[in-house]
């Protein structure tokens, strides 16, 4: 009696165990298939907007202004992210590119619901789109500032880098050069006397 009661627990322990890990299992799945619907929205965001940008027309200029946006603001959190990583003083910089980046993604909302509303619909509003591209430029042109201040920054730690590199170049060159020998010196001054001397009458 005592042993089928402990092969009982056993089978219990066992049982729970499975649950648990089916549990865990199904808790991973979920929270997988909820991270891969995620991405699969982006990718087809991305690929709609690319689509879109290939027609004519205002909604295409639209969607094209959106892509152009987004490569700007990419290639800029590039460009801090790498100084970042390499320890530059970078001040308030990476503060002000989320705020920028922000202020990006609601442009872009603005930009896709003008796109969606042009599609749709023939009449154009042209005060709308001039402000758009407006907005665009100069959100566009922020992001190329900042890019041309951290390239500046670059070449000026490249310079400095190479200025110590060719005085350390040097030093090693000039250590490596033997010395003239005194006594060598003595003996040619002494062998260009001698010479002297007898071309004297």
């Amino acid at each position: 009696m005592a042993e089928i009661s402990e092969l009982l627990v056993v089978l219990l322990v066992i049982l729970a165990f499975l649950l648990l890990l089916g549990g865990v299992t199904v808790y991973l799945l979920v929270k997988l298939g909820k991270k891969a619907a995620s991405k699969a929205r982006q990718a087809t965001t991305r690929l709609t907007s690319h689509v879109n940008a290939m027609g004519t027309g205002d909604a295409a200029e639209v969607e094209r202004l959106r892509l152009d946006l987004r490569r700007e603001v990419t290639l800029t959190r590039q460009a801090v992210e790498h100084a970042q990583r390499e320890g530059w003083g970078l001040g308030d910089l990476p503060r002000l590119l989320a705020d920028l980046s922000a202020q990006a993604d609601v442009h872009d909302r603005q930009l896709g619901m003008y796109a969606q509303q042009r599609r749709v619909s023939p009449y154009v509003d042209h005060a709308t789109l001039d402000r758009l591209r407006e907005h665009q430029a100069k959100l566009t042109a922020m992001c190329a500032r900042i890019r041309a201040d951290l390239l500046g920054d670059q070449v000026r730690h490249t310079a400095t880098g190479i200025a110590d590199l060719t005085s350390r170049t040097d030093l090693e060159i000039e250590a490596r050069r033997h010395a003239p020998d005194p006594l060598d010196q003595i003996d040619e001054l002494y062998r260009r006397s001698m010479e002297e001397r007898k071309d004297l009458p």
